[in-house]
C-alpha cells in the first residue's frame, strides 16, 4: 500500500474504534499487519513517546495513544475533543513495500494553542529480526528485543534500549540513556543526560555532555566520554577509552587495556588483569590504582608524590616520579597527577 493512500483508510478506522474518552492507558486505535515479507519500521511523532518491542510470532501490531498534554489541565479526552484536535495532524499508519510506517505530524500552517496541544504516542509489538528508523521531538523512546540495524532518536526526552543486537544508533537531546544486554555495534549520544550501561557486548560508544557514566559489566572496545560528570564502573574486560571533564573516575575489576583522564576529580582504579596498555591522567586530583605487578611494565608514573613498592626495578625513583623497567620491561604503564599523588597497590 502506497503512503498517499493510508490517511483515508486511518480515519475510517478512528471512526469505527473510538472510546468514549482518551486515556494514556487506552489505545486510541490499533492496527495489524501480518505479511511475513515486512521487515522493517517507520515510526515518527512531533509530540509524544514511542516504544518498540520484538519477538513477536504473528506479525506487527501498531497502537497510537491520543492523550492532552499534562500544561493543558486535562486528564481525558471525549471523542469529539480528540477528533477536532487531530484535525491538525497527518496521520499515516499502513505498509509501504517491506516495511511498517506509523506517522503523526502536525500540518504545516496550524496554529499552536497550548489549551488544545495533545500528545500523540505509538506502542509497536514487532517480529524479531527487523530494522528500524525512530524520531520523536516530545517524548522518550523504548526499543526491545531485536535484532538488526536500529536507529533512533529523540530531541526532548530519555531513551530505554534492552536486549538489542545487530548496528544500534541512539540519540537524544534531553534525556538520560539506559542500555542493557545489548550485543555487536552500539553507539550511543545524550545532550543532557546520564548514561547507565550493563551487559553490554561489542563494539561500544557511549557519550554525553551533561551527566553521568555508569558502566557494568561490558566487554568489548569501549568507549565512554562526559563533559559533565563521573564515570563508574565494575566489571569490564576488552579496552576502555573513557574521560570526563567535570568529575571524578572510578573502575573496579577492569581486565584489559584501559586509557582514562580527568580534568576535575581523582581517579581510582582496581586492575583485575593488565592488557596491552594502563594510561590514567589527572588534572586535578590524585591517582589510586591496584594492579599486578608481577609481569614485565614500562613504568612511566609522575605527580606531587608518587608511591610504589618495587622489586626487580631497573630505572630512577625520586619522590615525585618513577620511570623505568619492572621485571625486564613490558606493557606500558603511565600515570600523571598534575596536581595530585600517584599511589599503586597502597
Amino acid at each position: 500500500m502506497k503512503t498517499k493512500n493510508l490517511l483515508p483508510v486511518i480515519l475510517a478506522i478512528f471512526v469505527t474504534s473510538l472510546a468514549n474518552a482518551q486515556s494514556r492507558e487506552t489505545p486510541y486505535v490499533t492496527k495489524t499487519f501480518t505479511s511475513s515479507s515486512l521487515k522493517a519500521l517507520t515510526v515518527e511523532t512531533s509530540g509524544g513517546s514511542i516504544a518498540v518491542t520484538g519477538g513477536q510470532s504473528n506479525g506487527f501490531k501498531v497502537e497510537m495513544y491520543v492523550v492532552p498534554n499534562n500544561w493543558n489541565g486535562k486528564q481525558e479526552l471525549s471523542k469529539e475533543e480528540t477528533e477536532d484536535r487531530l484535525e491538525d495532524y497527518d496521520i499515516l499508519i499502513g505498509t509501504e513495500g517491506n516495511q511498517v510506517i506509523a506517522t503523526a505530524k502536525r500540518k504545516a500552517g496550524t496554529k499552536w494553542d497550548n489549551k488544545k496541544s495533545i500528545s500523540i504516542g505509538f506502542k509497536v509489538y514487532a517480529p524479531r529480526a527487523i530494522s528500524t528508523n525512530i524520531k520523536t521531538s516530545g517524548g522518550s523512546i523504548k526499543i526491545a528485543s531485536l535484532t538488526g540495524e536500529q536507529n533512533f532518536t529523540t530531541s526532548g526526552g530519555s531513551l530505554k534500549v534492552e536486549d538489542l543486537e545487530g548496528t544500534i544508533n541512539g540519540r537524544t537531546s534531553g534525556g538520560s540513556i539506559e542500555v542493557s544486554n545489548c550485543r555487536k555495534n552500539i553507539e550511543l549520544v545524550t545532550s543532557g543526560g546520564s548514561i547507565k550501561a550493563t551487559d553490554l557486548k561489542g563494539n561500544i560508544e557511549l557519550k554525553t555532555s551533561g551527566g553521568s557514566i555508569a558502566l557494568n559489566n561490558l566487554d568489548g572496545d569501549i568507549a565512554a566520554h562526559t563533559s559533565g560528570g563521573s564515570v563508574k564502573g565494575d566489571v569490564i574486560k576488552g579496552s576502555l577509552n573513557t574521560g570526563t571533564s567535570g568529575g571524578s573516575v572510578r573502575l573496579a575489576n577492569v581486565s584489559g587495556s584501559l586509557r582514562a583522564s580527568t580534568s576535575a576529580g581523582s581517579v581510582e582504579v582496581s586492575m583485575a588483569q593488565l592488557g596491552q596498555y594502563l594510561d590514567l591522567k589527572s588534572s586535578a586530583g590524585s591517582i589510586r590504582v591496584t594492579m599486578p605487578l608481577e609481569k614485565g611494565l614500562d613504568l612511566n608514573l609522575k605527580g606531587n608524590k608518587v608511591t610504589i613498592p618495587l622489586k626487580n626495578f631497573d630505572g630512577s625513583i625520586d619522590k615525585d616520579r618513577v620511570s623505568g623497567k619492572l621485571n625486564g620491561g613490558g606493557i606500558p604503564v603511565t600515570l600523571s597527577a598534575s596536581s595530585g599523588s600517584v599511589y599503586v597497590n597502597q
